[in-house]
This record gives structure tokens, C-alpha cells and sequence, in this order.
């Protein structure tokens, strides 16, 4: 060969090299003839899920009954690709033992330094080689135990995987179920773990904060991205609100994230709203709470996110037919969430059908069992039927997944009150005020326990006395207030008390109170008055009606001086204000007729 050529031929070698590094390679089907595994593989990458089930499941018996017709690497393949299939179609346990069963081939495969060649597809393309990650399979069967609830062996796959080759992805579920098992040290390492690689991971940031990691040290490790992307100034504020979160320091965190949702370029943002909307319940103030949740709602009408604790206060409300809308509406977008199934409970629950709330409770647990607002339920369904015992563990547990909620531990109490257990309802009632710290809703709740035992009433009245003056329309505190003026006959000062926490709010309860204060004091006009707003509040409340029905039937002298004015009236033969009478009676009788069909 001439020289020259010679050297144009090398330069052409190195030229087709260089492309070679940089293009991507040629499909399969343009490199040469594909062999079945690249079919199966390309199915899979497609999506084409139950294709690949069927072809691999054939295939994979072909080899069973011929070792020699696939090599170790192809029946790796095989088994990972038909694993994968089952598991898209929620065959959890079958994927698991296909899964294990490739790991097993793969393991045996690492022992052969060369690969076998196969006598049914001897031609091998280098995409064939290139196999399905080790780390994936395992990881994919970490996922198929949680989803059969076997967070023991998820925990020992990921364990398995040697630190260094952990991805993002396995740090994050494994920090998840150290957390979920109660090991705190573990699970911070590998939120700290996620956070080292992508510092943006805000998830990884409030599982952090929820195991009690201060938010300054979870903020530095954020700060590089801050500092360097812009547009993200926010962020510190954000893991400074969600810290006061996770403290219990609900007015700070209210302030914080209503600063950040005042900005104009977090302005409506759903998340946001739904925490503001979630504080304010935890707060005690569920007018705002339900505002909140109702504008995040408008805002994304698939929103489901926080939508148990919407129907719980709009069932608290006696808004039933509101609840029962939004379970429908909650159904329509997914029946996989707790949210649905809690949301019914509700409705069930205040509508006094505790086996059915107790159903649903049960169900939405076991869609999701760390659902606090579905323990809850399921807890109160349980109390109510006389099931104390197991409702406390319920009540417990909730108590475990959110201990700065105030809800989980009135349960509690409520439990250790209904079974007598006084003195450890009040070592539970302290405990919350020194932890949770002395706000108009722990004082009310430590002194519902020193209610119950005469010799702490004086207690209690000081206990009340501090809560109102903190928050004079906190209706806990108020009603409880109204309960010992009562046992004291101090009619006149509960009146006078009622009057002003309903000067800027409506409340069925406070409404019934007041109107059982004034018939202690022979008000009956205006008790039936107060009777009547309770009722248009909350069509079932049982106790209003009674209140109603008790005064109609018991004749006052008010009820005497009326019939005498209509003998009057009958005798000087004005008709007109005698039908309106009767007019105003047929109404009421409508009413009473109305509630008794409920």
C-alpha cells in the first residue's frame, strides 16, 4: 500500500472513532439481526407491560425445559423483565420471588468470568449486554414490600446495598421506613444522605425537621443552592415556617407561611394554603382553618391533600349533606387515598353510625397507616361504641405520628374519661401542657380533667379564667366555662359570657347553651330563639331539639298569657293576627315534623 493511503486510512480510523465516542449507537435492529431478549427489553422500555408478561412467562418455560437455550445474562434479563410486568399489574408477592430469583441468577452470573453462549439466539448485540442495574431490582423489591406491608424485609434489601452505591431514591425510602420503625438516628442520616445529593429534596427537609433536627442546621445544608440558583430567597423562609411546625408553634409558623404566601410569586399556592389551612385547625381556630381549605379547594379541585381534615370540621359544623358531596367528589378522584374513606367516616360518625365510621376508619388505615385524621376516626368510633381499650391504642398511635396535635390527645383523655381513669387523664393532660406550653387550648384541656373531680373545680375555674383571657372565642374554653357557671347556678354570668362569644361568631353549641340558661331564668321566648339558631346550624343536634320539643310541651306562663290574648282576639273578632297564629304554628309544627323524619 502507498504511503499516503496508508496515512488517509488512519486518519479515517481515528475520524470514525471519534464519532463513534460521541454519537448514541445504532438501534438493535439497524446493527443486525435482534435476538428475542432485545424484543422483550424494547417492549418493556415501551410500556408495553402485559406484552412483555405473556412473552416472557413463554420464554422463560422454553428455558426451564432447554437450560442451553438462553445464556445466565439473557435469563437474567428474562426474570427481571417478567418481574417488572408483575409488578405493574400489582402482583406484589409473585414480583418479590421473580425478583429473588433473578438476584440469584445475577449472583451466579458474577461467579462466570465469561459469559455462556447461547444455541437459540447465539447473535448478541452490545445493547444486550448492557444489563438491568443490580441496585434497580433490589430496589423494586424494597417497593414490593412496603406495598404488602412488610417493612422489616424492605428495610433489609435496602441495608443490603452498600452505602456508596445507595442512588437518591433508596435513601430517601430508606429514611422513610427508619422513620415509620422508630429509628430516629438512622432515618436522619439518610434525609441528610438525600439532601447531600439534591439539596432541594423539601420532603427530605421536613422528615428532618419532624425528627427534630433544628432548622438552622437544616438550612445550611441548603445553602449553597440558595445562594448560587436564583429565585430561591424563599427557601430559608420556608424551612424556618415548617421548623415552628414541627415545634408546635402554631402562631409563628401561621405568621411565617403568611408572609411567604403574601409574596407575589408564592402568592395561591396550594400547598401553602393547605398548611395554613391545617394550622389553623391545629390552632383551634376552624373558621380560618375551613376558609383556608376551601380557597386551596378552588384553586385545585382535584386537591385531596388535607381534605379529612375539611369534612371532619365541616361534619363538626353538622354540615352533612357538605361532607357527603365532598366524599363523592373525593371517590371520583381516587379511591387509593385515605383521604375518601375518612371523609365518609365522618359523615357516618356524625351520623351516629359508628360500626360504619369504624369500617371506613379501618379501610382508610389501610390504605394509609399513618393517616392520623383515619386513626382518629376509627379511635372515636371505637370509644363511642364502648371499645375503650382498643381505641386508646388507636389514640396512642395517633398520638406517635403527630404529637404536637392537640386532637390526638383529647381522644386520649376523653378515653381515660369515659373508662374513669382519672388520675392518668390528668398525668396526660399535664404532660401536653408542659410540652405543648400554656395556650388557651392546653389550659382547657387540663382543666376538662379538673372538672371531673370536685376537689380541683377551683382549679379548673382559674385553669379557664387564663384560657379566655387569651382567647375570649376559643369555644372549648367558653363552653366549658358555661359547664361550671351551671353546676354553680351563676345563670345570669353564664348568659352574660355566652352573649359576648357569640358577639363576632355562630356556634350550634354555644347557641343551645345559651338558650338552656335561658329557660333556667324563665327567658322562654328567646331560649326557643337560641333553639332554633342551633338548630339552623346543625339540623341534628339531638340536644336542641330536645331543648324545643321539652318547652313546647311544658306550658309556661308565657305559653298562658299568649292563649289568653288569643281568646281575646277570637271574642273581638280579629281573624287576621289569629291567622298569622296559626300560620306561625303550622311552621314550627312543619319544623318539628321535619327533624323527627331525620
Amino acid at each position: 500500500m502507498d504511503p499516503g493511503d496508508a496515512a488517509i486510512l488512519e486518519s479515517s480510523l481515528k475520524i470514525y472513532r471519534l464519532f463513534e465516542r460521541v454519537l448514541p449507537p445504532l438501534p438493535a435492529a439497524l446493527q443486525g439481526r435482534m435476538n428475542v431478549i432485545d424484543h422483550v427489553r424494547d417492549m418493556a422500555a415501551a410500556g408495553l407491560h402485559s406484552n412483555v408478561r405473556l412473552l416472557s412467562s413463554l420464554l422463560l418455560t422454553m428455558s426451564n425445559n432447554n437450560p442451553e437455550l438462553f445464556s445466565p445474562s439473557q435469563k437474567y434479563q428474562l426474570l427481571v423483565y417478567h418481574a417488572d410486568s408483575l409488578f405493574h399489574d400489582k402482583e406484589y408477592r409473585n414480583a418479590v420471588s421473580k425478583y429473588t430469583m433473578a438476584l440469584q441468577q445475577k449472583k451466579a452470573l458474577s461467579k462466570t468470568s465469561k459469559v455462556r453462549p447461547s444455541t437459540g439466539n447465539s447473535a448478541s448485540t452490545p445493547q444486550s449486554q448492557c444489563l438491568p442495574s443490580e441496585i434497580e431490582v433490589k430496589y423494586k423489591m424494597a417497593e414490593c414490600y412496603t406495598m404488602l406491608k412488610q417493612d422489616k424485609d424492605a428495610i433489609a434489601i435496602l441495608d443490603g446495598i452498600p452505602s456508596r452505591q445507595r442512588t437518591p431514591k433508596i435513601n430517601m425510602m430508606l429514611a422513610n421506613l427508619y422513620k415509620k420503625a422508630g429509628q430516629e438516628r438512622p432515618s436522619v442520616t439518610s434525609y441528610k444522605e438525600v439532601l447531600r445529593q439534591c439539596p432541594l429534596a423539601l420532603d427530605a427537609i421536613l422528615g428532618l425537621l419532624s425528627l427534630s433536627v433544628k432548622g438552622a442546621e437544616v438550612a445550611s445544608m441548603t445553602m449553597n443552592v440558595i445562594q448560587t440558583v436564583p429565585n430561591l430567597d424563599w427557601l430559608s423562609v420556608w424551612i424556618k415556617a415548617y421548623a415552628f411546625v414541627h415545634t408546635g408553634d402554631n402562631s409563628r409558623a401561621i405568621n411565617t407561611i403568611c408572609s411567604l404566601e403574601k409574596k407575589s410569586l408564592l402568592r395561591d399556592n396550594v400547598d401553602l394554603l393547605g398548611s395554613l389551612a391545617d394550622l389553623y385547625f391545629r390552632a383551634g381556630d376552624n373558621k380560618n382553618s375551613v376558609l383556608k381549605f376551601e380557597q386551596a379547594q378552588m384553586l385545585d379541585p382535584y386537591l385531596i391533600k388535607g381534605m379529612d381534615v375539611y369534612g371532619y370540621l365541616l361534619a363538626r359544623e353538622g354540615r352533612l349533606e357538605d361532607v357527603e358531596n365532598l366524599g363523592c367528589r373525593l371517590f371520583n378522584i381516587s379511591d387509593q387515598h385515605a383521604e375518601p374513606w375518612v371523609v365518609s367516616g365522618c359523615h357516618s360518625f356524625y351520623s351516629k353510625r359508628y360500626s360504619r365510621a369504624l369500617y371506613l376508619g379501618a379501610k382508610a388505615i389501610q390504605l394509609n397507616s399513618n393517616s392520623v385524621q383515619a386513626l382518629l376516626l376509627k379511635g372515636a368510633a371505637l370509644r363511642n361504641m364502648g371499645r375503650v381499650q382498643e381505641a386508646i391504642i388507636h389514640f396512642r398511635e395517633a398520638i406517635r405520628l403527630a404529637p404536637c396535635r392537640l386532637d390526638c390527645y383529647e381522644g386520649l383523655i376523653e378515653c381515660y374519661l369515659a373508662s374513669n381513669s382519672i388520675r392518668e387523664a390528668m398525668v396526660m393532660a399535664n404532660n401536653v401542657y408542659k410540652t405543648l406550653g400554656a395556650n388557651a387550648q392546653t389550659l382547657t384541656l387540663l382543666a376538662t380533667v379538673c372538672l371531673e373531680d370536685p376537689v380541683t373545680q377551683e382549679k379548673a375555674k382559674t385553669l379557664l379564667d387564663k384560657a379566655l383571657t387569651q382567647r375570649p372565642d376559643y369555644i372549648k374554653a367558653v363552653v366549658k366555662k358555661a359547664e361550671l357557671l351551671s353546676r354553680e347556678q351563676k345563670y345570669e354570668d353564664g348568659i352574660a359570657l355566652l352573649r359576648n362569644a357569640l358577639a363576632n361568631q355562630s356556634d350550634c353549641v354555644l347557641h343551645r347553651i345559651l338558650g338552656d340558661f335561658l329557660v333556667a331564668v324563665n327567658e322562654y321566648q328567646e331560649a326557643m330563639d337560641q333553639y332554633s339558631i342551633a338548630l339552623s346550624l346543625d339540623p341534628n343536634d339531638q340536644k336542641s331539639l330536645e331543648g324545643m320539643q321539652k318547652m313546647e310541651k311544658e306550658e309556661s306562663p308565657t305559653d298562658a298569657t299568649q292563649e289568653e290574648d288569643v281568646d281575646d282576639m277570637e271574642g273581638s273578632g280579629e281573624e287576621g293576627d289569629l291567622e298569622g297564629s296559626d300560620s306561625e304554628a303550622a311552621q314550627w309544627a312543619d319544623q318539628e315534623q321535619w327533624f323527627g323524619m331525620q
